[in-house]
C-alpha cells in the first residue's frame, strides 16, 4: 500500500489547519488505499534550517534532519494542508520543504488550503516555483476552503461541505493513480 504524508503547514497556536488536516486524514484512511503518515509541523519542530550542506548532497549533520529525510523518502505522495499568510505560504512549510531535496523528487502533491476570501489560493501560487524545483507533481484537484462566511467548526472539528468532500475524494483518487505512475521516475 502507498504511503501518503499529510502535512499540517502551520505552527501558529490556535491554527485552524489541524482540525482540517484531521478531517483529511479520516477521509484518506476511509478510502482504504493508503497508509498515512500524519505530520504536524508544530510537533515536528524543525529548527530554522540549520544544515551546513546543500540538501541535494544528503550529507545531514543533525538527527532531526535524518529523521525528516527518512519520513519524506518513505512517502509516495503528499497532501499539504496550508494556510495563506499575507498573500503567500507559511514560513514553517517553506522551512520543512527546504530541509530536503532528493526526497521530494517526482512524488505527487495535493493541496487543501484555507483562508479568507481567497481560501489560501495565493499561498499555493507562491509555492509553485518551490514545488517545481523540488520535482513535486501537483494533482489537478485542489481544495480551497473559505473560512469567512459560515460556521466551519463544531466542537473543534471541521465541518466540510458536500462540494469539499467531493473535491477531496477526487484528490485522493488522483493521488492513488499518480503514486503508481510516478514510482519509476523517483529512482
Amino acid at each position: 500500500m502507498n504511503t501518503i504524508m499529510i502535512i499540517v503547514g502551520s505552527v501558529r497556536p490556535g491554527r485552524l489547519g489541524l482540525p482540517i488536516a484531521k478531517w483529511v486524514e479520516k477521509a484518506a484512511l476511509g478510502a482504504g488505499t493508503f497508509d498515512i503518515d500524519f505530520v504536524d509541523l508544530a510537533e515536528l519542530a524543525l529548527p530554522f534550517m540549520d544544515e551546513p550542506n546543500h540538501p541535494r548532497m544528503q550529507q545531514y549533520t543533525h538527527q532531526h534532519t535524518r529523521e525528516w529525510s527518512a519520513r519524506v523518502a518513505a512517502a509516495n505522495g503528499f497532501i499539504f494542508v496550508a494556510p495563506e499568510y499575507n498573500h503567500s505560504y507559511s514560513p514553517a512549510l517553506k522551512n520543512a520543504l527546504d530541509y530536503l531535496a532528493v526526497e521530494w523528487w517526482r512524488k505527487p502533491a495535493g493541496f487543501v488550503t484555507y483562508g479568507g476570501v481567497s481560501a489560501g489560493t495565493r499561498g499555493v501560487v507562491g509555492l509553485e516555483p518551490v514545488l517545481g524545483i523540488l520535482g513535486l507533481v501537483r494533482v489537478g484537484a485542489e481544495l480551497e476552503i473559505p473560512l469567512f462566511n459560515e460556521p466551519r467548526f463544531v466542537d473543534g472539528e471541521f465541518v466540510p461541505t458536500d462540494k469539499e468532500q467531493t473535491i477531496l475524494s477526487k484528490m485522493l483518487h488522483e493521488l492513488e493513480s499518480l503514486t503508481e505512475s510516478l514510482k519509476s521516475s523517483q529512482e
